[in-house]
């Protein structure tokens, strides 16, 4: 969690300086989901698509801080040869098969992950991360029906931070209980604080057990807060006074050191905290140093 914060932030500057250009969305304070979910799964054959907000997931599935950096900053060590940058990320060798620009089109995908599963006998399990706007995508509930009825090794993941980029959810939707649409397709649905690590990786270990015994699908809704802009450079002016700060209050990573702490000393944790800040800033350093994506190779990769 520690990893995925400072990475964040590192991007917010590097984004600031000009060093990154582009659409950024960074994922403060949704730390304690790519954690606890990714905890469960068993990444050697599982198979996580999120959305555009995928630098925590891509770092939860083990992809280095530096060849992340690299990526974003267009560089040709990147993971994706600095073609990808920060919404297109892929790294199946990790089991980060690819974030999608397009809302809520990760889950249809998952269920075609999920599917090939049930003829390849890898034993897969593949699990779509979107946000609470893009269950009112109509791709999303093709993909649940679907997956649903062939009792395919999808997970379902809901990032429910209240905002569909700049409108409350609350503007969009009659019932706060997102989780409950599941029953409308006859699978198992759930809540769970998303900010405490622990209880997604135990919801999301349930999920993937389930799975993996041949019964289906099945949706669970982190509910959480983005501490952050849906953008970097996002002022945030929609948020009404206050809801910030009690945000902030409730974030994961302060939760998780405030229980810490009453059982390992100040002085242990802190010397954690800088070794993940210096391991984060080396990396930076290091992709900064590389050479950027040779242009003359724009056309490699095409397939028509």
């Amino acid at each position: 969690m520690l990893r995925i914060r400072f990475f964040e932030e590192e991007v917010s500057r590097l984004r600031a300086e000009g060093s990154i250009v582009g659409s950024v969305h960074l994922c403060n304070g949704q730390e304690a989901i790519y954690a606890g979910a990714s905890a469960a799964l068993d990444l050697s054959r599982d198979a996580v698509f999120p959305t555009y907000r995928g630098h925590g997931w891509t770092l939860a599935c083990g992809v280095p801080p530096y060849a992340l950096f690299a990526e974003l900053l267009g560089r040709q060590t990147g993971v994706n040869g600095g073609r990808g940058g920060s919404a297109y990320l892929t790294a199946p060798e990790y089991g980060m098969y690819g974030e999608n620009s397009i809302v809520g089109a990760g889950a249809p995908i998952a269920a075609g992950a999920a599917l090939a599963a049930t003829f390849d006998g890898s034993g897969r399990i593949a699990l779509a991360a979107f946000g609470d706007g893009a269950l009112n995508q109509g791709a999303v509930h093709e993909a649940m029906n679907f997956a649903a009825v062939r009792d395919l090794p999808v997970i379902f993941l809901v990032e429910n931070n209240h905002y569909s980029e700049l409108t409350p959810i609350a503007s969009m939707v009659r019932g706060d209980r997102l989780f409950k649409r599941a029953s409308a397709y006859g699978m198992p649905g759930g809540q769970v604080d998303g900010n405490d690590p622990t209880a997604v990786r135990d919801a999301v270990a349930r999920a993937v057990e389930r799975a993996r015994r041949g019964q289906g699908p099945a949706l669970i809704e982190a509910v959480t807060q983005r501490i952050v802009g849906h953008y970097i450079g996002d002022a945030q002016h929609y948020r009404p006074p206050g809801e910030l700060e009690t945000a902030l209050a409730d974030e994961p990573i302060s939760r998780l050191l405030a229980t810490l702490r009453e059982t390992i000393p100040y002085a242990e944790l802190d010397a954690l905290t800088e070794r993940v800040r210096d391991e984060i800033a080396d990396a930076s350093a290091l992709a900064r140093a590389d050479p950027p994506a040779d242009p003359s190779t724009v056309l490699e990769h095409l397939y028509a």
